[in-house]
């Protein structure tokens, strides 16, 4: 269910003057998921260029909110189809690695809630990623970020929306 009191704000990229690749960039990530047999399932993807278990997640979109960022993102990296949550579950810091000889930019990603209603079987990033749906437990266990762990980790949506 989708909370229409909640704000709509149209989230920015960050400005930090000239960039550096010290500055810290803002993404926008999306927690797919489904409540099959009394269980949440977490739907996590992979990554393109390490093949990390990861959830879709990308930069901020002109005239999109960040909740519909997220679900831009879902749609693209994993053929998801649902309605995003506009309150923000919580967020992690990673280091997005752009090409080889790339030390890692510092990012921060917003996590959103999507209830996936269904997959596409062809969707932009089809061939590049593998999706699997988990329990929240492995899930966790599968990320390497220690926030989104605990985000994923203590994830109910039953006990939020």
């Amino acid at each position: 269910m989708r909370d229409v009191t909640a704000p709509i704000i149209k989230q920015l990229p960050l400005s930090f003057g000239q960039a550096d690749k010290t500055d810290v960039r803002t993404q926008f990530a999306a927690l797919c998921y489904r409540v099959k047999n009394d269980k949440i399932q977490i739907l996590l993807i992979t990554s393109r260029g390490s093949g990390r278990w990861i959830l879709p997640k990308g930069w901020p979109m002109d005239g999109k909110t960040p909740a519909e960022s997220a679900a831009e993102e879902a749609w693209e990296e994993a053929g998801v189809h649902g309605s995003p949550d506009s309150r923000p579950l919580g967020l992690f810091s990673y280091s997005k690695v752009l090409d080889d000889e790339d030390s890692g930019l510092p990012c921060v990603a917003m996590v959103y809630g999507i209830k996936v209603k269904s997959l596409s079987k062809e969707y932009p990033e089809a061939g590049q990623r593998t999706r699997k749906w988990v329990s929240r437990k492995k899930a966790a266990a599968m990320v390497d970020e220690p926030e989104l762990s605990r985000i994923l980790r203590d994830f109910d949506p039953r006990a939020i929306y």
